[in-house]
């Protein structure tokens, strides 16, 4: 056996799932920006599941299973269908929506890179020593994970469920305003003789 077999891997020899790390990393980041600099709000969302997507295939490869299937299951399964409903329900444009954008890219980019760099600032401090073994045995298992999430955090839990009930909800109220409140449209809720009495 000679010595370049048995020598560990580094930068300039990565494998395929490092490989594919990568490039699964970038079609997810360019589908993120997609999302937030599209201006029809329909392709927005569409570019949102890719966005998640892309985040579950990281979570595979990462050989966090059940972390993925849940990606899947929540978040493109359930939030996004939810905006899309709410999309449908305050009857946004299909097309090229011009309220979409507020005129305030150049602080929402600096407010976005600054949150960026903090984010990945203490990630970094925080996992610096942290180094996961793709090839040994699994650390976590679905168990461990379910009951720390209900044990721990199963209040910012029940907080999400409530944020995307009132959501749905909101959503349902503005696509039913009173029809009064339009100009130009007729009284349908009237009688006929209610009709002819007002005049």
């Amino acid at each position: 056996m000679s010595l370049a077999a048995t020598a560990p891997h580094g930068f300039l020899s990565p494998t395929g799932v490092e490989i594919a790390f990568l490039l699964v990393g970038l079609v997810t980041f360019g589908a993120a920006l997609v999302a937030v600099t599209t201006r029809q709000l329909v392709h927005a969302a569409l570019w949102l599941v890719v966005t998640l997507g892309g985040l579950a295939v990281e979570y595979l490869l990462l050989t966090a299973e059940f972390i993925a299937w849940v990606q899947v299951l929540i978040y493109v399964g359930s939030v996004v269908v939810l905006l899309l409903f709410g999309l449908m329900l305050t009857r946004a444009p299909i097309g090229r929506s011009p309220d979409a954008d507020s005129g305030n890219r150049v602080p929402a980019l600096v407010v976005a890179v600054a949150s960026a760099a903090a984010l990945v600032w203490v990630v970094t401090d925080a996992f610096r020593a942290t180094w996961i073994d793709l090839d040994g045995p699994a650390v976590g298992s679905t168990r461990v994970t379910g009951e720390s999430l209900f044990r721990h955090w199963v209040l910012p839990f029940e907080a999400l469920s409530v944020l995307l009930l009132a959501a749905l909800v909101g959503a349902i109220v503005l696509s039913r305003k009173n029809k009064a409140e339009t100009p130009g449209t007729p009284d349908l809720a009237k009688t006929p003789g209610e009709k002819e009495g007002a005049r």
